[in-house]
């Protein structure tokens, strides 16, 4: 949604979609913005709450089935199990996707790997396909004035036309890019806290070849998990940044990440709103 200065000021119910990798503070904005009266769609919640809720149980259900005592007091329905998903905990949604390589220090098959990623990316399609109702939701159920959709860092990833059709008739897309000192920030934690991640699977097809081949490993069971996600992230996120960019030259915005900094309150952001729509040519 492109706006002038004129109509982006006469905008009455403002609807916005935070696009940018995990870390750039798109959580903390909408955290911010709840505050005054926004409501806050997170993409992640969605897929782990509504789209992969069977598939994390399941999951969850078959590791503790390997464990005897569990598996009688389950079979016996003596205890039962349920995802615990909420916006500050998408842990769950993190554990499914799991990482890839070595059984034993908690990899996954390539064939498993891939069969999870698959599910993300749908999942994570359906539910930027849901802004549009959760936007009608929020207003006429909920009574808010605004709507922010906190979206996945992986939904560049995601090769779906119809879903920036969507967010983009719905919302003002806004890219938070990093500075170049976040980059490296970014890519230090990740470094120190490897967590799963999504991969276009062109992507990961090309970055696991090359992996292989420069480690020597014939078979991806003996990869170690933590140190491929450490090995894949840089290359992940830069081959990111010209997707997020695409994106936000053709249906949106962009911010970044030391501008988003001194927002303080909903009026800072209103105001750093209106000057890069100020700017868009």
């Amino acid at each position: 949604m492109k706006l002038s200065v004129k109509e982006f000021k006469a905008w009455k119910n403002r609807r916005i979609t935070l696009l940018g990798m995990s870390g750039v503070g798109k959580t903390r904005l909408a955290y911010m913005l709840r505050k005054h009266h926004w409501f806050h769609y997170s993409g992640d919640y969605r897929v782990g709450t509504r789209y992969l809720d069977e598939a994390i149980l399941d999951n969850i259900k078959q590791k503790v089935m390997g464990i005897p005592f569990l598996r009688d007091l389950l079979y016996s329905d003596s205890i039962y199990i349920r995802n615990n998903i909420n916006v500050d905990n998408l842990k769950p949604v993190s554990s499914f996707l799991g990482k890839l390589g070595n059984p034993e220090q908690g990899g996954l098959g390539l064939t498993e790997f891939k069969r999870r990623q698959e599910l993300h990316r749908q999942a994570e399609i359906a539910a930027m396909k849901d802004v549009p109702a959760f936007i009608r939701r929020a207003q006429k159920i909920y009574d808010y004035s605004h709507f922010v959709n906190d979206a996945g860092g992986s939904i560049s990833e995601l090769d779906d036309p119809g879903v920036l059709q969507t967010l983009d008739q719905h919302t003002l897309i806004l890219y938070i890019k990093a500075t170049e000192r976040d980059e490296w920030k970014l890519i230090q934690r990740a470094e120190e806290e490897p967590k799963p991640l999504y991969y276009r699977e062109s992507f990961l097809d090309k970055q696991l070849a090359i992996y292989r081949e420069k480690h020597n490993l014939p078979y991806v069971a003996l990869i170690e998990p933590d140190e491929f996600v450490r090995w894949i992230f840089p290359r992940l996120f830069y081959s990111r940044l010209p997707r997020y960019q695409a994106i936000a030259d053709e249906y949106g915005y962009t911010v970044s990440t030391d501008q988003l900094a001194q927002v303080k309150d909903e009026s800072g952001f209103l105001e750093l709103l209106e000057t890069v729509v100020a700017k868009q040519p």
